[in-house]
């Protein structure tokens, strides 16, 4: 089994339902899994980028419990590889 494939099926489960306070927080948890990417790892990836963020409130993000800020949409994009719109799925769907 490739290694992608592998980490994608060891990634935990959402315990919890998307609240409303942000859009991007499912589509971004789909695509970070879709690229075998540990919530651990990717928030490291995103403090090597700069961005001031910590476990919890990624999480919160994530779970569409908290607002979005736009340098947080451009750094989660920049770190997943793709465009911004892209994260606006479910938005445009």
């Amino acid at each position: 089994m490739p290694r992608g494939v592998k980490e994608v099926l060891n990634m935990k489960p959402r315990l919890k339902g998307y609240g409303s306070y942000n859009v991007i927080g499912k589509t971004v948890e789909e695509i970070r899994k879709s690229k075998g990417i540990k919530q651990g790892r990717f928030i490291a990836m995103l403090q090597s980028r700069g961005l001031d963020i910590n476990p919890s409130s990624y999480s919160k993000l994530e779970g569409q419990i908290r607002n979005a800020s736009d340098i947080e949409v451009y750094h989660i994009a920049a770190a997943l590889g793709v465009p911004m719109e892209k994260l606006f799925k479910a938005v445009s769907d």
